[in-house]
């Protein structure tokens, strides 16, 4: 009876850690299910315009571009289809509300994809993120963002990419020159700020940059400044190598002369002295000669390295640890002018987990070889067209050109005639006369 006993005291304990194991288990799951969140993920499939409501600014003076739902020209799937400007010269804007969020305490990603299929020559890329309330009918122009994201490219110059941050009302771009992709195949861009205030810029899963928004924007001061008023220590000895004051001039070191006779030299057979005078060989380099004596370097003993002017606590810095919180963003917007349309717009992403931001584009990409040669044979149709376009036009120059020597020669022959004929009717003239 003692062992049976004992037997159940032993399973309900086992039971027990057991239940509790599980429990931590299931707490740890749910923790993580709450912790990652996608707030936002627009991929334009049926039922996509119930969310987005286009703006109707500057549709009054006629500049509105309109937008397309369309896979584009060349597509991986074409089933997987997007929002594509597709006007020129016009400005397009467009928005979608969203589950109203704010980042503190938690990391933010903002992603989406791009793909410009026209000759851009000068337009934007970017996509914004809203506070506060916005007329969407209204959305566009001096409307203020909390976030400003995207490419940006105007002819040759410009190839930027935008990373603008708002902050008590004002707007602060990123102060290093980044660069966006230029070529016509689809591009993911991401933009992660962590509550650290540090960040991350992604371009298709590759980082292409990071930082803070303490060093990289001019949000606040600097923390730390450089001392002006700081001057090097009068003992600071920042000679790596000193002379060795112990290496002394070898004997006869001065007497070594610079040039000597060049000892292959002869005397030319038509040398006259008389006339000549006495000859002397040419001179050479002495190859003896080292030069002015200096005495050798040593390492100085007392080097204390390059002096630097010391950096101090900025009296002007004051933190503020909310700098990386954005003001609660409700609203996601697309609003650019471009000089041609035709950038698609598409998998547009606001969450709190770069590792599923990550596997989005990795599930995009996985028709990336197949768009790749859907571009490869778009272009091959585009330039067969452009020479037959070009054969064209030397055709129909060239038939030009035969027209018009035909009609030169046609005047010529006139002008023959013409002038045979009043050569014959002057000479009519004077037989009569």
């Amino acid at each position: 009876m003692a062992d049976c006993a004992f037997s159940l005291t032993v399973m309900n304990t086992e039971l027990k850690k057991f239940t509790l194991l599980f429990t931590l288990l299931v707490i740890y799951f749910l923790v993580q299910v709450s912790v990652s969140e996608i707030i936002f993920e627009e991929r334009f499939e049926d039922g996509w315009q119930t969310r987005w409501v286009k703006s109707d600014w500057k549709r009054s003076e006629g500049k509105a571009g309109s937008f397309k739902h369309t896979a584009g020209k060349w597509a991986g799937d074409p089933d997987d289809k997007g929002i594509q400007t597709s006007s020129d010269a016009k400005h397009h804007a467009i928005s979608a509300k969203i589950p109203e969020f704010s980042n503190k305490n938690r990391t933010l990603v903002l992603q989406y994809s791009i793909k410009f299929e026209q000759e851009i020559e000068c337009g934007g890329g970017y996509i914004k993120l809203l506070s506060g309330f916005v007329n969407q009918k209204k959305f566009g122009g001096d409307t203020p963002y909390s976030l400003m994201f995207g490419p940006d490219i105007c002819g040759t110059q410009t190839k930027k990419l935008h990373a603008i941050v708002s902050y008590q009302g004002q707007n602060y771009p990123i102060k290093k020159g980044l660069e966006c992709e230029t070529d016509k195949l689809t591009h993911f861009y991401t933009f992660v700020l962590r509550p650290d205030a540090s960040y991350s810029i992604l371009v298709d899963n590759r980082e292409r940059d990071s930082g803070s928004l303490y060093t990289d924007w001019d949000i606040l001061p600097p923390r730390k400044i450089k001392d002006v008023k700081a001057k090097k220590p009068a003992d600071w000895d920042d000679r790596e190598y000193i002379e060795d004051l112990d290496d002394a001039k070898p004997a006869g070191y001065d007497s070594v002369p610079v040039e000597i006779p060049d000892p292959k030299a002869k005397k030319p057979d038509n040398w006259d002295e008389d006339e000549d005078g006495v000859w002397r060989p040419p001179k050479i380099p002495n190859p003896a000669y080292k030069g002015p004596w200096k005495k050798k370097k040593i390492k100085n003993p007392n080097y204390k390295g390059k002096w630097k002017t010391p950096w101090i606590d900025n009296p002007e810095f004051e933190d503020d640890p909310d700098l990386y919180v954005l003001k609660p963003i409700k609203y996601v917007g697309i609003e650019v002018w471009q000089v041609k349309g035709g950038s698609v717009y598409d998998n547009i992403l606001i969450c709190d987990d770069p590792e599923y931001a990550k596997k989005v584009v990795d599930e995009v990409f996985s028709n990336r070889e197949a768009e790749k040669e859907a571009f490869e044979e778009a272009e091959k149709v585009r330039k067969a067209e452009e020479e037959e376009e070009a054969q064209r036009a030397r055709e129909e120059g060239e038939r030009r050109r035969r027209e018009r020597g035909h009609d030169r020669r046609y005047r010529d022959r006139y002008k023959d005639r013409y002038r045979r004929h009043r050569h014959d009717h002057l000479d009519d003239y004077h037989d009569e006369f």
